[in-house]
């Protein structure tokens, strides 16, 4: 019998049976749960939160090479992440799109000739079939010289990408589950020990209720937790060390009206980017600081916020206070711990370790946003031979959930002509207004079509609980994408709370506690 089969015969009785358990519901944990289960592995997938509530849905939502990292000469790193930006746009049109950077030249800071080289360098690592060179821009008439200084004479620009990292990982965590994963969120790891050939585990949901997991091996991706649970899994073996990097972001009113994003450089050799954010408004970020506190109540702090605001207003001809924040957010990275003494200069590779004496386990430890899917991939490479599974590798050529614009494959053509699938879909849906309609197609790419689905008309969503929020969005984000709270969903599955009064949160909450769930 199977072990899918089994499992669901043993879930009748409190009991799950499963080759793979991952534990954590970030990027890292439901990209490895998406390629397991797509190998024909079954596997549980539990995190005590919501999918992305930490480090996965605090990122500068970029899909990049990481032009800085050239500088510590992780070239490797570099390539790696510079190949997976067209792989991942090609399969989530939707939720990723390319964005050019402008970068104004600085005197007294790193000279123009090296600046052009290492852009050289960033061009020629990695094949594009999507994403343009870079160049030299003369910023007096460059549209994105505009809002600068005009000292800033000037500047370069380059490719990368945007992403919005929440609705990734949950992505992943639809595709996992239809392709047989059983996804568990607000479930925690309580007890984890090896019987025999396998695991027994614990998982208990927020509401008190627990159930058993027999599993054949454990992957660990609990981010800045992965070095605690590890040692509830296997106390007292020498194990490697996470640094942990706090990274903070200001959100403030738009302060430009094109769609080039900006890099700006630094005396202390930091970087920050203001990219164009939710329409209205822009987002500027990263802090890199060490970070020994909590890692489930990280917030910027005032030093990080000033430290921000004096940056931007350093380039940008208008300044900017820390009055004109109008949200923030922070989270840890868990890197992999190495020799450097400054925390921007800390490694962001990925590490692996595979524990075979026993039941396998399989700790993720380090990593980034545009280098999931191939951490994924090569996690399941060391761990599916283990486990008798020699299926190969899948994901380089599937599209994400509803990333499937112009075909079940992905496909340049998605990304560059997202915009005519947009217009398309305001046609065939006209009764909606057309910026709700092109809200949805941002999101749910061709789900648009389940989410939908029965609709002829405004009346037939549903209650409008908030400005451009229905009922049928809502109970479709809580059916299938694991929503349960106002923050989940205006949050993480949307960025809608940027957008609507404070009071909403508390409004849909209520709502929510009303119209549970059948």
């Amino acid at each position: 019998m199977a072990v899918a089969q089994k499992g669901m015969e043993a879930a009748a009785t409190g009991t799950l049976e499963c080759d793979v358990l991952v534990v954590g519901g970030g990027i890292n944990g439901a990209g490895i749960a998406r390629d397991a289960a797509g190998r024909g592995l079954s596997v549980v997938l539990c995190e005590k939160d919501d999918l992305a509530a930490h480090t996965s849905s605090a990122s500068t939502k970029l899909i990049h090479g990481g032009l800085r990292y050239l500088e510590y000469y992780e070239f490797g790193l570099v390539r790696k992440a510079l190949i997976e930006r067209e792989v991942l746009l090609r399969s989530a049109p939707h939720i990723m799109w390319p964005m050019r950077f402008v970068m104004p030249h600085a005197q007294g800071q790193r000279p123009a000739w090296l600046i052009r080289a290492g852009l050289f360098l960033y061009d020629m690592l990695a094949k594009r079939q999507i994403l343009p060179a870079s160049s030299g821009i003369d910023l007096a008439r460059h549209v994105a010289g505009q809002p600068l200084k005009p000292i800033f004479k000037r500047g370069f620009v380059y490719s990368d990408g945007w992403v919005d990292d929440a609705r990734l990982v949950v992505l992943n965590a639809i595709d996992a589950a239809e392709k047989g994963a059983k996804i568990h969120t607000q479930t925690r790891c309580t007890a984890l020990a090896r019987e025999g050939e396998g695991w027994l585990a614990t998982l208990q949901h927020a509401s008190g209720k627990q159930m058993t997991v027999r599993a054949r091996s454990v992957v660990n991706a609990a981010g800045p937790w992965t070095a605690q649970f590890l040692q509830q899994a296997a106390p007292g073996a020498q194990r490697r060390h996470l640094r942990l990097i706090k990274g903070s972001h200001i959100v403030v009113k738009r302060l430009f009206a094109h769609d080039h994003a900006y890099i700006f450089q630094h005396p202390d050799g930091r970087i920050v980017f203001a990219i164009p954010y939710e329409h209205d408004f822009t987002l500027i970020g990263t802090t890199d600081l060490d970070y020994h506190g909590d890692s489930g109540k990280v917030e910027i702090d005032d030093e990080e916020i000033s430290y921000l605001c004096e940056l931007s207003s350093y380039y940008f001809s208008k300044p900017i206070v820390p009055a004109d924040v109008v949200w923030t957010y922070a989270g840890v990275r868990p890197l992999v711990e190495d020799a450097a003494a400054d925390a921007k200069a800390v490694t962001r590779d990925y590490r692996f370790e595979l524990e075979r004496d026993g039941a396998p386990l399989l700790s993720v430890f380090g990593g980034k946003i545009t280098t999931f899917r191939k951490l994924a991939e090569e996690a399941v490479d060391l761990l599916a031979p283990v486990l008798g599974n020699t299926r190969p590798a899948w994901t380089a050529k599937a599209c994400l959930p509803g990333g499937d614009v112009f075909g079940s494959t992905p496909q340049n053509r998605s990304v560059r002509e997202f915009g005519q699938f947009v217009q398309g879909l305001q046609r065939e849906y006209a009764w909606l207004p057309a910026q709700l309609v092109a809200r949805y197609a941002r999101a749910y790419g061709t789900r648009i079509h389940a989410l939908l689905d029965g609709r002829d008309g405004v009346a037939a969503m549903g209650e409008e609980i908030a400005s451009g929020l229905y009922a049928v969005e809502v109970d479709y984000l809580r059916r299938h994408e694991w929503a349960v709270s106002a923050a989940d969903i205006l949050w993480r599955r949307s960025k809608l709370g940027l957008h609507l009064p404070r009071e909403t949160a508390g409004k849909l909450d209520a709502w929510l506690l009303q119209h549970r769930l059948a």
